[in-house]
């Protein structure tokens, strides 16, 4: 009665292999961004930090998520989600140029008489 029939209702077996070098990469990843944290890059701390963890992210979307072997339309869709989010911070940062003078604790301008 039962039939195995190939289709999208069906599971993904990942190897071991692919599962252990993924958790391999991610380790590394992780170590490499404590390391990061102990050199002075400036302003690029941030940026250094957010696209090693960007790279996890998509490590881990791509191999737990099954969309390395899914319709390539999903990682259209992530790609896109990315970028909105990408405008988003980008557009929220240029911004801070405004109002950062009122971050800086005791601050105020000097008054000439």
């Amino acid at each position: 009665m039962s039939k195995h029939q190939e289709g999208p209702s069906y599971a993904h077996v990942v190897p071991v292999r692919t599962l252990l070098g993924v958790f391999g990469a991610l380790m590394f990843l992780t170590v490499l961004t404590y390391a990061v944290t102990y050199v002075d890059l400036g302003a690029l701390n941030i940026w250094v930090a957010l696209g090693i963890a960007l790279v996890k992210g998509t490590l881990v979307a791509l191999v737990f998520m099954h969309l390395l072997w899914d319709r390539k339309f999903y990682i259209i869709v992530l790609v896109s989600a990315l970028l909105c989010v990408m405008i988003f911070i980008g557009i929220a940062l240029l911004d801070s140029g405004q109002y950062q003078a009122d971050l800086i604790p005791n601050f105020a301008p000097a008054i000439t008489p």
